[in-house]
C-alpha cells in the first residue's frame, strides 16, 4: 500500500520559515508529479506547488518568490520550503503525488499542520 509521510509543521511567528517534507513509499521512477496542496479552516483545498519529474515548477500566485518546491533527485521525497510566511499560510498541508507506471493514481498524505501567528 502506498504512503505518503509528510513532516517538518509546527508553529511559526510571521516573517519566519518552515520546510516540509514528504516522503512516499514508492520506486522515484513510477513518479509523474508531486504536488502540495493547503486547506485552511473553512476552505477548500488549494493548490500550493508542484514538481514534475523533469524538475518543473508551479506554484500558486500567493506563494510565489516566498515558497521552493524541490525533490530528492534519488529518493521519492518532494520538500517545501516556506519564507516570508503569513496568517494567512496557516492550513493543514498536503502531500499529493500522481504516480503508477501502467495505470497512474493521485496519492495523498495525511496532512501536517502549519501555523503562522502574527
Amino acid at each position: 500500500q502506498v504512503q505518503l509521510v509528510e513532516s517538518g509543521g509546527g508553529l511559526v511567528q510571521a516573517g519566519g520559515s518552515l520546510t516540509l517534507s514528504c516522503a512516499a513509499s514508492m520506486s522515484i521512477i513510477s513518479i509523474h508529479i508531486m504536488r502540495w496542496y493547503r486547506q485552511a479552516p473553512g476552505n477548500r483545498r488549494e493548490f500550493v506547488a508542484s514538481i514534475t519529474r523533469g524538475g518543473s515548477t508551479n506554484y500558486a500566485d500567493s506563494v510565489k518568490g516566498r515558497f521552493t518546491i524541490s525533490r530528492d533527485s534519488a529518493k521519492p521525497t518532494v520538500f517545501l520550503q516556506m519564507n516570508s510566511l503569513k496568517p494567512e499560510d496557516t492550513a493543514v498541508y498536503y502531500c499529493n503525488v500522481y504516480a503508477g507506471i501502467s495505470n497512474p493514481s493521485d496519492y495523498w498524505g495525511q496532512g501536517t499542520q502549519v501555523t503562522v501567528s502574527s
